[in-house]
């Protein structure tokens, strides 16, 4: 394990001298984002859903009709490119939007904002993520239920390919985020019962958290295989009384998910599972046959994560004003993230709820200790709500 510079030995003022000697007792490293450390953050908005539009046929007519982009949402990068999933209204089970609309769109921009190309799907565009060894982005539809996936494969010659998975996804629910690692297509299973009776409801041992997932372009099929489940057991990784003991899982949102860097602190080189509203993410090495479980409890629930790590740019959605915006500036060792106090299963019906319940903000995240901290960001109005993408500097110089 390496070890972490002593300035970031602050961030566990806030829990309590107990806790910090615990981790050195355990030989843990602590790091930390220093909290009152001003890291210079600025947004800035790249791109605006309502400069773009898409056309569509009003659900159950022959009515066409052309609207403006919505709901940007998870985001990822294809060669120098940048690919965003806009859900237009659509509902998590593929329903229509408040126009009738039933389709998301995939765009493609360039880093500075700029549209290259777009490309519809009927449903909710949940997960998009890129597999740079395939050529394509893969974008999964519908995260409640009804749920399959496309392949986009850009540029002449291209196009889209629409998926069914090839049983009734076990989880009684549909899929999300996407990662992929040494070429295995790693998918959440997200919403856990959803189309179940209440006896069925989330968590269930025989639900998978997590499919790997095989296609076949031939029979356009995706094979869903379970990598863990909702009911596994796994370690505590949360420095304090409760290291290492083995604990068992009760997931009830698997969500976004991430490979962390081989560079990273902690965790490095492994897959992870955000259970959002659990306040939970979940690690694992998928090369390992025991496939062995570590889970990491957060102080707030979370979206996407992303590590900064080096200089460069962290791009992410905003829902709330339709916009995909860059942040720059000295970001904080360790994890950022999309912190969403509202997607916590303990959120009050009516939330916004400060100050507990507080709108989402950029935070950063100590691995070590699970907590959540809100950085500041200066510039555009900024509600980070899906996806978070950082590519450094370096990445940028090494695209053609």
């Amino acid at each position: 394990m390496s070890t972490v510079p002593a300035r970031s030995l602050g961030f566990l003022a806030a829990a309590g001298l107990a806790l910090l000697t615990t981790a050195f007792a355990l030989g843990a490293p602590v790091a930390s984002a220093d909290p009152g450390y001003d890291h210079g953050l600025t947004a800035r908005t790249i791109l605006s859903g309502l400069t773009l539009t898409h056309t569509f046929t009003e659900a159950g007519t022959s009515t066409v009709r052309q609207e403006a982009l919505a709901d940007p949402d998870d985001i990822t990068r294809l060669g120098r490119d940048i690919f965003v999933g806009f859900q237009n209204g659509v509902n998590p089970q593929g329903q229509p939007s408040s126009s009738r609309n039933l389709d998301s769109t995939v765009v493609e921009m360039t880093p500075d904002g700029q549209p290259v190309a777009q490309w519809d799907i009927e449903g909710k565009a949940d997960g998009v993520t890129a597999d740079p060894q395939a050529g394509f982005v893969i974008a999964t539809v519908n995260e409640d239920a009804n749920s399959s996936l496309y392949t986009i494969t850009p540029g002449p010659g291209g196009g889209v390919q629409h998926y069914s998975y090839s049983e009734p996804l076990p989880h009684l629910g549909g899929t999300d985020a996407i990662s992929i690692l040494n070429g295995q297509i790693l998918i959440s299973a997200s919403a856990p019962g959803t189309t179940g009776t209440p006896a069925q409801a989330a968590p269930q041992p025989t639900y998978p958290a997590v499919y790997s997932v095989t296609l076949d372009p031939s029979t356009s099929v995706a094979t869903v295989t379970p990598l863990f489940y909702d009911e596994d057991p796994a370690v505590a990784a949360n420095v304090g009384p409760t290291w290492g003991q083995t604990v068992k899982l009760a997931l009830t949102d698997p969500d976004s998910n991430e490979i962390v860097p081989p560079d990273a602190t902690r965790f490095a080189g492994d897959f992870m599972l955000t259970s959002q509203g659990d306040q939970q993410q979940i690690f694992v090495d998928p090369s390992d046959p025991s496939h062995k479980l570590r889970v990491l409890s957060l102080s707030q629930s979370v979206d996407d994560t992303a590590w900064p790590g080096e200089q460069g740019v962290l791009y992410a959605t905003d829902s709330t004003n339709d916009a995909v915006v860059a942040v720059t500036g000295d970001f904080p060792d360790g994890p950022v993230v999309a912190a969403t106090p509202c997607g916590a299963n303990s959120a009050p019906a009516t939330c916004p709820d400060p100050p507990k319940f507080p709108p989402n903000y950029l935070g950063s995240l100590n691995p070590w200790s699970g907590q959540v901290t809100a950085l500041s960001v200066g510039g555009v109005p900024f509600v980070p709500q899906g996806g978070l993408l950082f590519v450094s500097d370096r990445q940028h110089q090494d695209q053609p």
